[in-house]
């Protein structure tokens, strides 16, 4: 079995100092495997938050795989935007754009999604993309590996909406990249982006897809950018064919437990246990 702690939103500059160092200790005492970040480690990419972000990542000595949010590239440097858009998290977080974890039982890959700019129907510069570049990436590394062990992909857009809300935030160019995930067996999928919590079957939402894949979404860590939720993290255990999903909620002074969720696969199939 492995534990996964999936983090999201930090949003350095719009953090709450309390709920920073109560995080830090939650996580120190539960001590994950793997620690996943899947984007917006700063609020607007500036140095000074991403000075605080690199300090805050510092104190958790655990194996890391993290990922570029969209807020994590500048929106008012124009220049630096659309030219050299993830230098600054490059320089404070990560030089890997593509990182990927491997041990005996999992696997994680995590594919940058953030661009400095992506039409969509409706105009929102905020929205990520999925690229044929990524996907042949996916395709080399992924598809390669060994089927015994638990594929993860990390992206900071999701795959899936959140329940009962209409359309919005998924990633574009979902379709096509799940087409090749479940070509190359990925079992669970893990984002941010929404500031929200939730997990499901992205069959549910592509019913072209016939592989059963978790995707689990994490609310907003420390940001005081938070949507109707308190701040919350996700434990992650990872056995061969089951998972379960703890949100640790922040309860003014410290995290807890709060919702609990388990997936089994059953015939090939991820079923909701609770």
């Amino acid at each position: 079995m492995r534990t996964l702690a999936h983090i999201s939103d930090l949003h350095f500059g719009r953090d709450d100092p309390a709920v920073v160092e109560g995080l830090c200790r939650d996580l120190l005492s539960h001590c994950p495997d793997l620690l996943v970040a899947s984007g917006d480690f700063t609020q607007r990419g500036r140095r000074r938050q991403y000075a605080r972000a690199a300090a805050f990542l510092s104190r958790l000595p655990f194996a890391k795989i993290v990922v570029p949010g969209n807020h994590d590239i500048p929106l008012f440097d124009l220049p630096r935007r659309f030219f050299y858009p993830l230098t600054r998290y490059q320089q404070y977080v990560s030089a890997d754009l593509r990182p990927f974890y491997r041990d005996d039982q999992i696997a994680v890959l995590g594919i940058n999604t953030a661009r400095p700019f992506t039409f969509t129907w409706n105009g929102f510069w905020k929205d990520g993309r999925i690229s044929p570049r990524q996907l042949e990436d996916i395709q080399r590394i992924v598809c390669s590996l060994p089927a015994r062990l638990f594929k993860v992909v990390v992206t900071h857009h999701p795959f899936i909406p959140p329940p009962r809300l209409r359309l919005h935030g998924v990633v574009l160019g979902a379709r096509r990249a799940l087409g090749m995930l479940q070509k190359c067996g990925v079992d669970m999928l893990l984002a941010g982006h929404l500031h929200m919590g939730y997990s499901g079957d992205v069959r549910t939402h592509f019913e072209a897809i016939d592989r059963s894949i978790i995707s689990v979404q994490a609310g907003t860590a420390v940001s005081t950018r938070r949507r109707r939720e308190p701040n919350a993290y996700n434990l992650i255990a990872i056995d061969t064919d089951q998972v379960r999903i703890t949100v640790r909620t922040w309860a003014g002074g410290r995290f807890d437990t709060g919702e609990l969720t388990t997936y089994r696969r059953i015939c090939g199939q991820w079923q909701r246990q609770s």
